[in-house]
């Protein structure tokens, strides 16, 4: 059970080290990046669940829930936003998001 573990959390490890790759390294598609950030938040929870099964205890079910409640919204309002501003602008690089600010 002990190597299982292992293997899921190093699996996880090396998505997680993916998605902030593709986060830190790609700066100028904003879809990639939520993507990438979605990925950072499904390994967070996948190791929650991990642990929680590890140790038999339901607090990391319930952090993984709480996670996947704000993965939701984050996502939904920035592909909100992604949309308004490929109406407007045509395109999704992020360097056009500078005229968002106040």
């Amino acid at each position: 059970f002990f190597l299982m573990m292992f293997l899921l959390l190093t699996f996880f490890s090396s998505i997680f080290i993916l998605g902030c790759f593709g986060t830190f390294l790609n700066k100028s598609n904003v879809l990639i990046v939520i993507m990438s950030l979605e990925l950072i938040l499904f390994t967070i929870n996948s190791v929650f669940v991990v642990s929680s099964v590890y140790f038999d205890d339901i607090s990391g079910k319930l952090i993984s829930l709480f996670v996947l409640v704000v993965a939701a919204t984050e996502s939904s309002l920035g592909l909100a936003i992604l949309i308004v501003n490929f109406r407007l602008k045509g395109t999704v690089l992020s360097s056009f998001f500078s005229l968002l600010k106040a």
